[in-house]
């Protein structure tokens, strides 16, 4: 099998992504991470076009990368300027990379209606450019920019532009479908004429915007191409680049190229999260290969077969990748389902036969109120303990009153107001009732302060709880402000997180179980016992 170059743009490409904004420390800390995925090139930026790119240059100067080599971007020279005088190209030697990656117009049209210059002197600029760089030491990749668009409406053109860089001293010629809209049967035969044009190593730089980035850089590999183009978790404009986090595996474990060790394979899933986060983007859990739900079975039918051959609803393994399978309860569940999910979780009661059956039932009527427990763990857990004959919970929710006024600040002449919430609630621990009251910025906020209130008179270890995620959906939207909700907590107390549910037509009550699960959950994994 061929040698696979993998050459990740997140820093560039990925950073174009609405919604990123990449810090210089961001960058220089995702370098790091690629180069221990053994990515063997990390396209920096484009230094010239700001700042920030600039300062990256200097300080990656600084990094001891094991197996990656740093890439500066540029693109062309001007019409009608000299090489040496361009000030992108200066700009590209003044970042000091050994590898520098040009992009320069392979579509007749783009040449004359964007450059606004002649297809003679667009060839001039690539030739130009390319020695330029090389007379200066450094290795050279050529981006044909639109090339499988340029290719259809132009061929014998599109093919001249690579054959160009290639006589200059270019190292890969990468073809680019910039708008991202080509088809694989485009790709494979465009690659195809592209390889019997020039010896030189071809690449791919696929987009995402007809779904088919992954699909179509798979296919130049078949047909010849040697470097995959990239960025992590796909991201990148309009609708993403090529996603790495899915290349890589198919390329090693569908295609059988070694393009990553196995060790490396397996940290895949992490380095996905870890970009996700520096990003400060919600990461997508249904991503092939490193999402949560990539190896997650919710049908019953899928659950119990999985219990007896875990390949047989699996493409692959998923430690291969850093993954792990899940089971989902729902109301699509089985038994089996229900007795692998209290073994997944470490339950010490794990429901048999007929209790199985009775949780499952349990979990169709809920989830028929509007009760989802594939998101929400702790609630499942809570449910399966307190089916136990013997349970005691922590603490029994007596009664609760929530009252929101609308005010007028008295310290203040203007018609100025303010909205108060104030909840109240009972809460008995042992034979012991206390009621309690407390204020919030907003009913939820202050029902959740009594609670808190009430419980740390007994349970001084719940302070290091905080509700960290809150979400609403209105499950039944026809009935409007009368519809059923379901309420989504995330809570932590700085070491793990778990998620609870709760349902009503009122958001209060909805919002008061799944806060009283939450507590109880807690209270419950870490044994506490009352004062």
């Amino acid at each position: 099998m061929p040698e696979i170059q993998l050459y990740d743009t997140t820093l560039r490409d990925g950073a174009q992504r609405e919604g990123i904004s990449f810090t210089v420390e961001d960058k220089l800390r995702i370098a790091k991470k690629l180069d221990e995925l053994g990515v063997h090139f990390i396209e920096g930026g484009w230094p010239g076009s700001n700042p920030k790119d600039d300062e990256f240059f200097v300080r990656a100067q600084g990094l001891a990368l094991s197996h990656a080599l740093l890439v500066a971007f540029g693109s062309t020279r001007r019409p009608k300027t000299k090489a040496g005088k361009d000030p992108n190209l200066r700009a590209l030697l003044d970042a000091e990379t050994s590898v520098v990656t040009i992009v320069g117009k392979s579509w007749d049209l783009h040449v004359t209606q964007v450059l606004e210059t002649t297809l003679a002197e667009n060839r001039r600029m690539i030739t130009d450019s390319i020695s330029y760089l090389k007379s200066k030491g450094r290795r050279v990749f050529f981006d044909a920019e639109h090339f499988f668009d340029g290719y259809k409406a132009n061929a014998t053109y599109a093919i001249d532009t690579i054959k160009a860089a290639a006589e200059a001293g270019a190292e890969c010629l990468i073809l680019c479908d910039t708008n991202g809209g080509a088809m694989p049967g485009d790709v494979a035969a465009a690659c195809d004429a592209a390889r019997k044009a020039t010896d030189t190593p071809l690449g791919i730089h696929a987009h995402n915007d007809a779904e088919l980035a992954v699909a179509n850089t798979l296919v130049a590999i078949q047909a010849g191409a040697t470097q995959v183009q990239g960025t992590i978790n796909g991201y990148g404009e309009r609708c993403g680049n090529a996603n790495l986090c899915s290349i890589i595996p198919a390329l090693k474990l569908k295609m059988g190229i070694d393009c990553i060790s196995d060790e490396q394979l397996a940290r895949l899933s992490e380095v996905a999260h870890y970009v996700s986060e520096i990003a400060n983007l919600t990461f997508d859990s249904h991503l092939p290969y490193v999402g949560a739900s990539a190896f997650a079975h919710k049908g019953g039918l899928h659950v119990a077969a999985m219990m007896k051959w875990e390949k047989s609803y699996h493409h692959i393994d998923p430690d291969l990748v850093g993954n792990q399978w899940r089971t989902l309860v729902s109301e699509l569940s089985g038994k089996g389902g229900i007795i692998h999910k209290a073994r997944e979780q470490g339950l010490e009661f794990v429901p048999q036969g007929e209790q199985a059956r009775a949780i499952l039932e349990r979990v169709k009527s809920m989830e028929s109120r509007g009760f989802q427990y594939d998101g929400a763990e702790a609630s499942f857990e809570l449910l399966i303990r307190r089916a136990q004959p013997d349970y005691h919970p922590p603490f029994e929710l007596v009664d609760f009153m929530v009252v929101v006024e609308k005010r007028r600040r008295p310290s203040t002449m203007e018609k100025e107001e303010e909205l108060l919430s104030e909840a109240t609630v009972k809460v008995k621990v042992g034979g012991e009732v206390i009621h309690t009251a407390a204020e919030g910025n907003g009913p939820v906020n202050a029902l959740d302060a009594a609670m808190r209130k009430a419980l740390l008179v007994f349970y001084p270890s719940l302070e290091a709880v905080r509700l960290v995620d809150y979400k609403v959906r209105a499950i039944e939207e026809t009935e409007g402000t009368g519809s059923r909700v379901r309420v989504l907590i995330e809570s932590s107390d700085g070491e793990q997180e778990w998620r609870t549910v709760g349902s009503s037509t009122n958001i209060i009550e909805a919002s008061w179980l799944a806060l009283a699960d939450s507590l109880e959950y807690w209270l419950l994994k870490k044994g506490t016992a009352p004062l």
